[in-house]
């Protein structure tokens, strides 16, 4: 049986990016923090010309989305910590850790802030000032939102399977941070989206309740997302398996040996995005030599981060195998 630790399996080089590993899309994450941060500074400045609503859930569904990306960068570079004798296995966690907090700023500040604020224009509807303010601040702030989830899908595109959904994608990547831009820039444009509508009807009928009703659906909308992003990121927290394709590599990499070495069973879990522990146990005749055994185990796991680079700690126990009773 032989074990690594964190630290000893890094010498063994560094994981490669993809849908399993620790694509981290620093682009896409810096493309939305500054396309957001301007939005938020123009949206506001709309709001207090206008007194839209919308304008304000808007304004504060930016600012949200701008702490969002802070935190999804800060928790990248934690992760990136070496490992402790306090914590053996390192920080990758710390990426699902951040990005589940994502998910309670985009509900808490987001989400109930909305719709309070647009239950209140409801409850209180009032007539718009100079509304031209808000439909080119909106405009400009689609175009902006747009570039940002132009460049989230283009680097989603780089590491997911060619035949698989963006949705899929979103359900199944253990990076983090490629879903939550991708789930943030959609609502933002589909919020924009019910902003406009909002803000043209209550200008086009004077009756300010429209402007109300755009911003509590931007307020539903929002909550749902950071529902389902609480909802992935909880799973990963967990600890998610290895994905299946990542699996079958593996055991046909501990299989391929000369000679090749048989799997009683085998469990893998996500240290972080871009780790991976391998914990099997494997077959050996019962007239198997220590010193045998020890070389075959050897060579299995080099086989096994070749096949796997993310497959950073690994753990091999060697059996007999028992006939099913």
């Amino acid at each position: 049986m032989t074990t690594d630790t964190s630290a000893e399996a890094a010498e063994h080089g560094e994981a490669a990016g993809g849908h399993g590993g620790g694509h981290g899309g620093s682009t896409a994450i810096i493309a939305a923090l500054l396309a957001n941060l301007g939005i938020a500074a123009a949206k506001f400045v709309a709001f207090l010309v206008t007194g839209a609503s919308s304008m304000l859930a808007e304004a504060i569904h930016s600012v949200a989305d701008s702490g969002n990306q802070v935190l999804l960068l800060i928790g990248g570079r934690q992760a990136k910590r070496a490992a402790t004798p306090e914590h053996p296995f390192g920080y990758g966690r710390d990426r699902y850790i951040y990005a589940f907090i994502v998910s309670i700023v985009l509900f808490s500040v987001g989400g109930l802030f909305a719709v309070y604020e647009g239950v209140h224009k409801l409850q209180h509807p009032e007539e718009l000032e100079s509304p031209a303010w808000a439909i080119g601040v909106l405009l400009v702030a689609v175009v902006l939102e747009g570039f940002s989830l132009r460049t989230a899908v283009k680097e989603t595109a780089a590491v997911k399977s060619p035949r698989e959904s963006y949705w899929r994608f979103i359900r199944t990547a253990r990076a983090p941070e490629l879903p939550v831009v991708l789930l943030e820039d959609t609502a933002a444009l589909t919020g924009l989206v019910l902003a406009l509508l909002g803000v043209g009807l209550a200008a086009m009928t004077g009756n300010g309740v429209y402007d109300g009703i755009g911003t509590v659906a931007i307020g539903l909308l929002l909550l749902v997302v950071a529902v389902i992003l609480a909802v992935e990121t909880k799973s990963l927290l967990l600890g998610e398996s290895a994905t299946a394709e990542d699996q079958r590599k593996i055991v046909a990499a501990l299989e391929s040996g000369t000679p090749p070495l048989s799997v009683i069973h085998m469990k893998t879990m996500h240290l972080g995005p871009d780790e991976v522990l391998v914990a099997a146990k494997i077959a050996v005749h019962h007239d198997d030599t220590a010193a045998g055994i020890a070389q075959a185990i050897d060579a299995a796991e080099a086989r096994i981060r070749t096949a796997v680079p993310i497959a950073r700690v690994i753990y091999l126990e060697p059996d007999l195998r028992r006939p099913a009773t």
